[in-house]
């Protein structure tokens, strides 16, 4: 006597959610990784529109807006604040939600911009911007 199967085992269906386990844990990681290069590429931007607004500072009255001496500092929520509303007058400039924050150090006759990601660990990316717009990165 022969029987007819009208479904499914539960092994076919037991591999079936094993592989969409596998395909979502990559699209999740793969999702995280392209937030997070988004955020850090908004915070650039920021940091570009700070060099634009510093060139027309020093052109209006001679010397750069920084807020530490000896080409360091860091970054506070605070110190992101001032940016805004010294450089731009207030608004929006440095987003929260970027989960960065900024300040602006002198150094030597110039300054240097710098950018620290708000997490906890060693691993914070950190990026700065000179005011002959070189780069420098780390841990990004």
């Amino acid at each position: 006597m022969i029987t007819k199967s009208s479904g499914f085992t539960l092994i076919e269906l037991m591999v079936v959610v094993a592989i969409i386990g596998i395909l979502s844990a990559a699209g999740v990681l793969s999702y995280k990784g392209y937030v997070s290069g988004t955020k850090q590429k908004s915070t650039e931007n920021a940091m570009l529109q700070i060099s634009l607004a510093e060139t027309e500072e020093y052109s209006n009255g001679g010397e750069y807006f920084v807020q530490a001496e000896g080409g360091a500092c860091t970054p506070s929520e605070d110190d992101s604040d001032e940016i805004e509303k010294e450089l731009f007058g207030g608004g929006d400039i440095i987003p929260t939600s970027n989960g960065y924050e900024i300040c602006v150090a002198a150094s030597e006759n110039s300054y240097v911009i710098v950018a620290e990601e708000q997490k906890s660990g060693a691993d914070k990316c950190t990026i700065e911007l000179t005011a002959n717009g070189t780069w420098t990165r780390s841990n990004c």
